[in-house]
């Protein structure tokens, strides 16, 4: 163990690469195409395999912190994960034995440069709870005010850090080895994980995000969001509101029947709708767990430190997917689609355009039932361009996942309510909204500005494109030509050319040497001769592995957007 308590890196290397041997035949992030029987029947037939899913889910709780966020990560990702191993890897606990009490004292005072006492008028020893980044404690500030303390595991931090870096040197090696590394670009995945786990890392941004939360749900009284006390937090240490509510999926049945929470439900719907498509934030983890129903019938969301930004363009292209499918637009939704994603270089654009169409249907056709919800319609066309050659965008996938923790809550708080209806709803007002606000005095001033500069640039424009073509000095550029198969296959030609002149000049020069006469010679040849002849076809071997194992290899042609 090195010193901040993480196995050294040559053991953790051994432990993963363990894990990876363990799991190579079960289907992982090569499963695409296997249905569930075929699935069940590699994982009975190999021996290297587990006996079922829920093992991978321990084996990466056995690891650590780093490898439990990584497979919770993995739960969001059904374009590698097929669907036995989603589903355990969604049931991940994150639950470990809390630190002890001295420790996280040590460490909040060490974080707020002030002692425990003096923050805080009480402060409860044992947990609330206790997982594996953090533990959450109960306290009572100056004044009275009830406040839950996050205090990050001492030592963590490395601890996180090295797995990451270890984790981003593996992908990197997988990338450049592999058919499967070039086709899911692990590197860049890793690269995003990192940065996500590491942003959560930082109780700062999990504040600031509670903070613009807060503010953007001030149109939605019946939810609430802990207020952080600024004062009293840190990198490491987020002292918020404690809010005391009943998580909903413990509501008895009777306060559904004395008080109808379908309201409740549709409104929780409609904020995080808005989140996505208005505001751009994705809060990645809106499970039941972190879903409270307080006492005065409002709503209480927690644990805000994951939470994604969606660019407005994007934002754009998910409204109208999601509209398109719920108005049975099977061809526009794989357009979109395939706008948003990398098409691969085997990306077969038929066969996935039919298979969208035929999912689309049969989310419209089943509009009564959860085995086709949004959510789920949304991962199965992650699945099916996948499985078709199109890589797709982090944001399609935690978008699925939200939609799906949001059909849950639903569920728990409103068994009745009818999901589509709420979202196509709530969809189309924003869809109207955002029109409205392009007719907006401001949008119409800056489109006229915009206009007013292409038209003043328009004449300069075209009278250099006349110049340069009557001058004969009109030149395109084509970029990327490196990349094609072209190049590849004009370097090896040049590569054997090459290999041949040399091993012909040798065979000739040795062949011409061998009249010479000589007092030197070895087995009755000229020695001279024999070594050219030796040289040449060592020479050969080596140029011929050389060639084989070193020729430049063209990375696979990717396009993003239309075709």
């Amino acid at each position: 163990m090195s010193d901040n308590g993480n196995p050294s890196g040559m053991r953790r290397y051994l432990d993963i690469a363990r894990l990876l041997m363990r799991y190579r035949k079960a289907g992982l992030f090569n499963g695409l195409s296997l249905d569930d029987a075929a699935l069940a029947a590699t994982v009975e037939g190999e021996a290297q395999a587990p006996e079922e899913p829920g093992q991978l889910a321990a084996d990466l709780e056995a690891l650590g912190p780093t490898f439990i966020k990584l497979g919770q990560s993995l739960s969001t990702r059904p374009d590698l994960v097929p669907p036995p191993y989603m589903a355990a890897l969604e049931r991940m606990q994150d639950d470990v034995a809390p630190v002890p009490f001295e420790a996280i004292r040590e460490q909040v005072e060490s974080e707020l440069g002030v002692r425990l006492s003096k923050a805080f008028e009480t402060f409860d020893e044992k947990p609330l709870a206790a997982a594996s980044l953090a533990q959450v404690h109960a306290a009572t500030l100056r004044g009275g005010r009830r406040v839950a303390v996050k205090v990050q595991r001492p030592g963590i931090d490395g601890i996180i850090r090295s797995d990451l870096a270890l984790l981003a040197r593996l992908a990197g090696t997988v990338d450049r080895v592999s058919d499967v590394g070039r086709r899911y670009r692990f590197a860049d995945w890793v690269a995003e994980f990192r940065k996500t786990l590491v942003a959560e890392l930082d109780y700062r941004i999990e504040a600031e995000n509670l903070a613009r939360f807060a503010e953007n749900l001030e149109s939605y009284p019946e939810l609430r969001v802990p207020r952080p006390v600024w004062d009293l937090s840190s990198t490491r240490v987020l002292t918020m509101d404690l809010l005391d509510g009943a998580k909903i999926t413990r509501v008895a049945d009777l306060r559904r029947m004395e008080e109808p929470l379908e309201r409740l439900a549709e409104t929780l719907m409609r904020a995080y709708l808005d989140q996505v498509f208005v505001h751009g934030l994705i809060h990645a983890d809106p499970h039941p767990g972190n879903v409270l129903l307080m006492q005065d019938n409002t709503l209480a969301l927690l644990d805000l430190g994951m939470v994604a930004h969606v660019p407005p363009r994007m934002r754009d292209r998910l409204l109208k997917l999601i509209l398109a499918a719920v108005d049975d637009r099977g061809e526009e939704v794989a357009e979109l689609f395939m706008a948003i994603g990398t098409r691969l270089q085997d990306f077969r654009e038929t066969e996935f355009i039919r298979e969208a169409g035929r999912l689309i249907a049969q989310y419209c056709n089943l509009s009564d039932s959860d085995l086709m919800s949004e959510g789920r319609m949304v991962m199965e066309l992650t699945r099916v361009g996948a499985a078709h050659g199109l890589r797709t965008p982090p944001e399609l996938t935690l978008l699925a996942k939200t939609l799906l923790n949001l059909e849950a809550v639903s569920r728990a708080l409103g068994p009745e309510m009818n999901v589509r209806r709420v979202v196509e709803q709530h969809l189309q007002s924003v869809m109207r909204k955002r029109m409205m606000r392009s007719f907006s005095p401001s949008a119409i001033a800056s489109e006229m500005m915009e206009m007013q500069e292409l038209t003043r640039d328009m004449p300069r424009r075209v009278s250099s494109i006349l110049n340069l073509l009557s001058e004969n000095r009109l030149r395109v550029h084509l970029a990327g030509l490196e990349e094609t198969y072209l190049m590849e296959s004009l370097q090896k030609i040049a590569n054997r050319i090459c290999a041949g002149v040399i091993i012909a000049a040798l065979i000739v020069g040795a062949a011409m040497m061998m009249s010479v006469d000589t007092d030197l010679r070895l087995f009755g040849y000229p020695a001279l001769a024999l070594a050219l002849f030796l040289l040449a076809a060592a020479f050969g071997v080596v140029l011929v592995a050389t060639m084989l194992f070193t020729d430049r290899k063209a990375r696979p042609r990717e396009r993003s957007g239309p075709g």
